[in-house]
């Protein structure tokens, strides 16, 4: 690939210094980030709100080539109010789609770019939050015309993005350089993607290409609420989405105060197996702590990466232009599922996961009564899934119904089967959780449908994990807590037998919330302890259907069972906060 053997290393160079930086300038700047990492390839950007001159972009493009880097270009659509103008109700400095000043701004830079690049890309803020008055009489005007009645600016700003990346962006890229790729950046809040006008199911059918953003933030003290699972699991999505188009994984260094969660974003892209692992940006990489432990890492990753294949989990399903139960899929990574992601409803799975999310696809449930019935595979749905899909038959599949009632738990019933010699004994845990987790009531008929986790409040318990069987195929329902990352709250005991319902390769892990398990369709798996706010040593159990022993390729280290149960032989894991490791399986 370049310089690294199983990804392309690139970075993001933003207008502000391509338009001002003089050549020793940034001879210095390349030279520090060449003491710690190997670039291959910049994306050089001449407008994000100022536009760089011809003689800048040619002198920074000069410098790169230079030292052997390639160079794309790049374009982030921000602008500031035109001179003269009142400003408008936009966040970002974002476009306003329906001012012609900005109109003819966007198809001059487009035009601009395309004549200097044969690729370049666009930053995530290709989206419309508008709502000047221009913009409110279109939106009118638009759900007028086509029967919508609620005042919602969905469908609108979905039509008007398609056509802006036609109008605007593509042709005035391509009648300037026919030849010129253009690719798409999603953001990472795919769950309000539609609401702003990203469309990645029409725009595919535009662009040359896509990329993925795969930054997370603290959680806490920003507004985007991202459990770092997202940096693997969105990736998979969009390779899913568009095989063999997704170009690379893109994150960055802002918004985090612990340089392990910084280097936790590029783990987990370089886990999915990306074409190329973007940092943005070059400027605020320079003179940076997290450069130097990147490119360390950089190097083991790629070591790693040498003996992984393809990713493969439980497919969870989230339809073009859905919401709902928001990144829950990727609180369930956390707590050790291996979740992939796809915009398809996925006949071909063993597994799959359904979400709230699942519940905008219209046609749902009939997909899923087949799937069980005929595929014979297993699925898990949540109750959030159950509740928005309650007036579309799925009382079939199960006799859970949902009434409304909360519960708050601490106390917790976890059956399990033990099959050490090859005998089956039922047996009954009664683990005790750290805090009291509040949980949907999903009321059920004994024998009807079994619940095999339980969470105990006073005399009664109440089902958390509850097995259907339906056709050919078995389903589980799992009742998800008010606040996702109270599942980071259920005792290990719960968890594990959360993780056996749905091994992936025959594989899955007793161990406590914040451990990861990514698997790959050459019998390899990567275990990865995150660094939490009681990140600590832990054992993990690593439970293997059919496997003989475990090595890791990487050191040449191999393990063997420490016991059998039944078929499955069980490893145990010392899984330290913050290293990775992978092991291939010896059957």
């Amino acid at each position: 690939m370049g310089n690294y053997r199983n990804f392309t290393l690139t970075t993001y160079f933003v207008a502000q210094a391509t338009a001002r930086i003089t050549r020793p300038e940034l001879e210095k700047q390349l030279a520090f980030m060449e003491k710690y990492l190997r670039l291959d390839k910049v994306y050089l950007e001449p407008f994000r709100g100022v536009l760089a001159s011809h003689e800048q972009v040619e002198m920074c493009r000069e410098v790169f080539e230079a030292h052997g880097v390639k160079v794309a270009g790049g374009l982030t659509t921000i602008i500031p109010t035109p001179e003269g103008d009142a400003p408008k109700p936009r966040l970002f400095d974002t476009f306003c789609y329906n001012d012609p000043k900005m109109r003819a701004k966007l198809k001059e830079v487009c035009a601009f770019i395309g004549s200097h690049f044969n690729e370049f890309i666009i930053d995530d803020f290709f989206f419309t939050g508008c709502a000047c008055p221009e913009c409110c009489k279109a939106r009118d005007d638009f759900n007028r015309a086509h029967g919508i009645s609620d005042g919602s600016w969905q469908a609108y700003r979905l039509d008007l993005m398609r056509r802006v990346s036609e109008e605007l962006v593509i042709g005035p890229a391509k009648a300037a350089n026919p030849g010129c790729k253009i690719i798409i950046k999603y953001p990472n809040w795919a769950e309000s993607y539609q609401e702003t006008g990203y469309n990645p199911a029409g725009q595919r059918k535009l662009f040359d290409g896509l990329y993925t953003g795969t930054e997370t933030r603290d959680p806490i003290v920003t507004d985007q609420h991202l459990p770092r699972y997202l940096s693997y699991s969105l990736m998979t999505y969009f390779e899913s989405m568009w095989p063999g188009h997704n170009g690379g994984g893109w994150f960055d260094n802002f918004d985090m105060h612990i340089t392990e969660h910084y280097l936790e974003q590029a783990y987990l892209t370089a886990f999915s197996k990306p074409r190329e692992l973007m940092l943005f940006c070059f400027q605020s990489m320079f003179d940076h702590m997290y450069t130097a432990a990147l490119g360390y890492q950089l190097d083991k990753l790629d070591a790693l990466l040498d003996h992984a294949g393809s990713p493969v989990g439980i497919a969870c399903y989230l339809p073009d232009d859905s919401q709902g139960e928001d990144n829950v899929q990727d609180f369930l990574g956390m707590v050790g599922l291996p979740i992939v992601c796809t915009p398809y409803f996925p006949e071909e799975a063993d597994q799959i996961l359904l979400t709230r999310a699942a519940a905008c696809d219209a046609d749902v449930v009939d997909k899923l009564e087949r799937w069980l019935r005929v595929k014979g595979g297993t699925a898990m749905v949540t109750t959030g899934f159950l509740e928005a899909t309650a007036d579309r038959g799925v009382q079939r599949l199960t006799s859970i119904r949902l009434r409304g009632r909360k519960i708050s738990a601490r106390h917790w019933r976890v059956e399990e089967e033990e099959r050490r010699g090859g005998v089956r004994r039922r047996l009954c845990l009664t683990p005790t959780g750290d805090r009291p987790i509040a949980l949907p009531v999903a009321e059920f008929r004994n024998n009807a449908t079994w619940a095999v986790v339980k969470a105990v409040h006073g005399e009664e318990s109440y089902g958390v994990l509850l097995r259907d069987y339906y056709g050919k195929g078995r389903l589980w329902t799992l009742a998800v807590p008010d606040a996702f990352p109270d599942l980071y709250h259920i005792p290990a005991e719960a968890l594990g037998r959360i993780r056996q319902a749905m091994p992936v390769n025959g594989a899955w892990m007793e161990c406590p919330a914040g451990v990861s398990l990514f698997a790959y369709d050459n019998d390899a798996f990567i275990v990865y302890p995150y660094v939490m706010s009681a990140a600590q040593y832990r054992v993990v159990k690593l439970h293997v259907a059919g496997a003989k022993a475990l090595v890791n390729p990487v050191t040449g280290a191999r393990l063997e069972p420490v016991y059998f149960d039944g078929d499955e032989a069980v490893f145990e894991l010392a899984a330290k906060s913050g290293e990775y490791a992978l092991y291939k399986v010896e059957c």
